[in-house]
């Protein structure tokens, strides 16, 4: 019996139909989220780096160039956010579909209104994007354009499925509205609060939101704070007592706990990506959590 039971398993997975919808391969967790919101059951969704992980450190892996080998559109970040691997993925794939100019290479921050742009960078300046911030995805303003372009990407792409892609628009931009007045009341509070900032990764958030960053426990972008920085900083925030510290799990919380202590000023760890605490499984969770999380 256990035998025939194999063989019959065996058979349907031999007869199974090959999936037939658009492989998309995302490099962050946000945008694999807003691929499946879009694409549901027609899209097969690959993300290629973990929650937990800093993107600013991701190596390439066999297995990331075997997904971009498979993908038929590759979505990503953009603003040499992935500088570290993705150009290797897209080379050692061999896939012409994901190339740039190619109809399966999406850059999200196409749709963006970019910050914090630099014309000249130097080493000493530490880990400086001169393409501009490239953490818009805390931004509700830059996301909903990225959405319609993804909308658009996929339509046109499938062709078949172009009204399906565009009614699943219509409900995330439905939802968008409802919950973007949900935020906008809930953080009225925060108009014209000061925080610190361990990295330079809520410039976006605060521009929506209406708080500042002040001052940033790492002396320059990637650069680990010394001492003697941190020593000055708590100073300053002695005298200038600041709303909170933001953070998030993998971006100084030990420094910031240390802060804390020293100066009575509360951490704020908010999520950095789509995953990375529990109940923030896709974008609008994501930023329910960011919000909460500041009150």
């Amino acid at each position: 019996m256990q035998k025939i039971i194999l063989i019959l398993c065996l058979s349907l997975m031999l007869t199974s139909p090959a999936f037939a919808g658009v492989n998309v391969v995302a490099t962050l967790p946000w945008i694999g989220s807003l691929a499946k919101e879009i694409g549901k059951e027609k899209v097969l969704v690959t993300i290629l780096v973990k929650p937990t992980q800093d993107p600013h450190t991701v190596e390439a892996k066999p297995s990331m160039i075997l997904a971009g080998r498979k993908a038929d559109i590759l979505m990503y970040n953009g603003l040499d956010l992935e500088i570290g691997y993705l150009p290797l993925i897209m080379e050692s794939s061999k896939n012409p579909r994901i190339m740039p100019g190619r109809p399966g290479n999406f850059d999200c921050s196409k749709f963006v209104k970019v910050i914090d742009k630099h014309a000249h960078v130097e080493r000493s300046m530490g880990d400086v994007h001169p393409l501009g911030n490239p953490h818009y995805h805390y931004s509700p303003s830059n996301i909903i354009r990225i959405v319609e372009g993804m909308t658009n990407a996929l339509a046109e792409m499938d062709p078949a499925n172009a009204s399906f892609y565009r009614s699943n628009y219509k409900m995330f931009n439905a939802k968008f509205l409802e919950r973007t007045k949900t935020w906008k009341l809930q953080s009225k509070n925060l108009t014209g609060n000061r925080y610190i900032a361990y990295h330079k990764l809520f410039e976006y958030l605060a521009a929506e939101f209406g708080f500042r960053i002040v001052a940033y426990v790492e002396p320059k972008p990637g650069i680990p704070p010394s001492a003697a920085h941190i020593e000055a900083l708590i100073e300053r925030m002695k005298a200038t007592k600041p709303d909170g510290i933001l953070t998030t799990s993998f971006y100084g919380k030990r420094e910031s706990e240390t802060i804390s202590l020293k100066t009575g000023v509360k951490v704020v760890t908010v999520p950095a990506d789509v995953g990375s605490m529990p109940g923030t499984d896709d974008w609008f969770s994501f930023m329910d959590k960011v919000v909460t999380s500041l009150q």
